[in-house]
């Protein structure tokens, strides 16, 4: 590396933000661009580890050591074609993508790792800004023809990869915008749409199609796409949200989470969403059910809306602060994490459930109980039992279910295809990624379930060799995911 003593003399600095008072004034990023001064010093912190288990951690294969090394020597514009050698939206990641390689990070093991998810989006953002990333069309087409339905992380990345190929692809999208989960679930702060969509721009210079409002299977049937393309990637992800059966569930005012956060997005977009269909946190007393990433996205858009009170609940008891035995290096570090959204505010319970929504006479929610739960071992299995005299009453004018989602949606496009699907009611595939339909590949979280964005782009990746070699019979294309 550049420098060998770097990890020793410097400390790890996280990435700098904008003041929560003025981020709550609008929806603009959070974050703000790393001086590079120090980010260079930050890249200097990169170990001769000998084996970078960063790579282990990323399910993309990035290179990290290498683009580490290249921004401390300021070599950027060789930055970011090593980055791009692996990652197709390093924009997206960089923003977005809890950053497992860190948590594999070989200085981890006794220090704090290196600060690889800053100097990614680093790196990508530079090069947009100088002209870096401009559309580079394949050089020659086969003629072969793919259709892509989904236009998320995963169908995206597949889309790159096979345009890159030669072949002629074309990315259906149900909603009236290009992204999927990009576009709607995410909000403004974390990913400005402006980012997404200058991604877009070069995509399509490079010759890939993309049809919104397009829903597959029902707007479009299917034997007319398959009529029409050589093959087909299945990349709708994982949409159906998981439900929350208790009494009082019928009650107004409590909604999923991405029908919250979807309003919010499209009036972000300037989109015209009719008071009566928009769902407000404003002025009132707020429960977000839920401790992850998508619970975080609703306490970020419910502080940006003035609520009065905000609590979110888990299930779970509250993680650690540093690891355990049982979590060792380098697996995922299981530890309590804050958020931006976290720094705004809002009190977090842990081991809470749900046992009932209580509403006034107009039939909305007023209120939630709960009680306190402990984890214990019964039969070489974790259960979670309820605490005697320990329920709890919260008021609540509004209800957010961020629990998770259960897999892709059933009927219209997954009924008409008949493809296969696993005990958990996700897409099977086979090694190839292709379905037990043939020419009919899947990825993404539509085949894995409800994941992060590094790997549904890397399966979009690994899916895309797949179709290729099925098209002509090899790939040179790069698969990270075998």
């Amino acid at each position: 590396m550049g420098k060998a003593t770097g990890f020793l003399e410097v400390g790890r600095v996280k990435h700098p933000v904008r003041p929560v008072v003025e981020r709550l004034r609008d929806w603009r990023e959070v974050y703000v661009p790393y001086p590079e001064a120090a980010l260079t010093n930050q890249a200097a912190r990169c170990m001769d580890c000998g084996i970078p288990f960063c790579h282990h951690g990323c399910p993309l294969g990035n290179v990290i050591p290498d683009w580490n090394d290249l921004v401390y020597r300021n070599q950027w514009r060789m930055a970011i074609d090593r980055l791009h050698a692996t990652n197709n939206f390093p924009e997206f990641t960089g923003r977005l993508c809890p950053a497992p390689c860190e948590g594999a990070c070989v200085l981890g093991i006794t220090s704090d790792p290196v600060t690889i998810k800053s100097i990614e989006v680093s790196i990508i953002d530079r090069a947009f800004d100088e002209g870096w990333v401009a559309p580079r069309p394949p050089a020659r087409r086969t003629g072969k023809r793919v259709a892509v339905v989904g236009s998320g992380p995963a169908g995206l990345a597949a889309a790159d990869q096979l345009n890159r190929a030669g072949h002629l692809v074309t990315v259906f999208e149900r909603a009236d915008r290009i992204g999927g989960l990009l576009r709607y679930g995410i909000p403004a702060f974390k990913l400005e749409k402006r980012v997404l969509d200058r991604r877009l721009q070069v995509l399509s210079a490079e010759g890939i199609t993309f049809r919104a409002s397009c829903h597959v299977g029902i707007d479009v049937p299917v034997d007319e796409v398959r009529a029409e393309f050589d093959a087909l990637v299945l990349a709708g992800g994982a949409t159906r949200p998981r439900d929350l059966p208790v009494p009082g569930r019928e009650l107004a005012g409590i909604h999923f989470a991405m029908e919250y956060l979807s309003l919010q997005n499209r009036r972000c977009e300037g989109d015209d969403v009719p008071d009566e269909r928009f769902i407000t946190a404003k002025d009132k007393h707020v429960v977000i059910i839920g401790g992850g990433d998508t619970g975080a996205d609703c306490l970020g858009t419910v502080h940006r809306q003035r609520a009065r009170a905000v609590h979110q609940l888990e299930l779970l008891p509250r993680p650690p602060d540093a690891r355990t035995p049982s979590n060792p290096w380098p697996l995922w570090p299981n530890i309590f994490r804050v958020s931006t959204a976290h720094e705004e505010g809002g009190d977090r319970l842990y081991a809470v459930a749900t046992q009932r929504f209580d509403g006034d006479e107009r039939g909305h929610i007023s209120a939630l109980r709960a009680v306190r739960v402990e984890m214990v071992t019964k039969d070489g299995r974790l259960e979670l039992n309820p605490i005697a005299g320990s329920e709890f009453e919260i008021k609540a004018d509004l209800v957010l279910l961020a629990m998770g989602f259960l897999g892709p949606e059933r009927g219209g496009m997954l009924d008409q295809l008949g493809v296969r699907l696993t005990e958990r009611g996700t897409v099977w595939r086979d090694e190839r990624w292709m379905t037990d339909v043939p020419g009919v590949f899947t990825a993404g979280d539509m085949q894995r379930g409800q994941s992060l964005i590094v790997w549904a782009m890397a399966e979009g990746r690994s899916c895309a060799r797949g179709v290729d070699t099925y098209l002509m019979g090899t790939s040179d294309l790069p698969a990270p995911l075998q």
